[in-house]
């Protein structure tokens, strides 16, 4: 079995059920016309979400180009990065674990 049929969703011979559950609804007649304005706005929200994934991605890009590449793209309170001392630095590892 199926994991998504362990939901409940139809399958088999319940989808013919339902399919004429739907017919004796609304007439077969008007089947085609529902599947039409379906498939209008599926149409529409396709072009709506794509509209905006440009839009997103314009912003970003432009965003991308003021900032500059050298600046980090997180921001916040960063920590300062660490960068390793010299050998002959003041503080030797003897001066570190002096017992004062």
């Amino acid at each position: 079995m199926h994991p998504l049929f362990a939901f409940g969703l139809p399958h088999g011979s319940e989808w013919l059920w339902i399919f004429l559950a739907i017919v004796v609804l609304f007439g077969a007649d008007k089947i085609p016309k529902l599947a039409r304005g379906f498939g209008k706005s599926l149409g529409e929200f396709k072009k709506a979400k794509e509209e905006f994934e440009k839009e997103v991605n314009a912003a970003a890009t432009e965003q991308d180009k003021k900032s500059g590449i050298d600046q980090p793209r997180i921001s916040g309170n960063l920590p300062e990065p660490v960068h390793p001392m010299p050998a002959n630095s003041a503080t030797s590892v003897d001066e570190l674990t002096k017992k004062s």
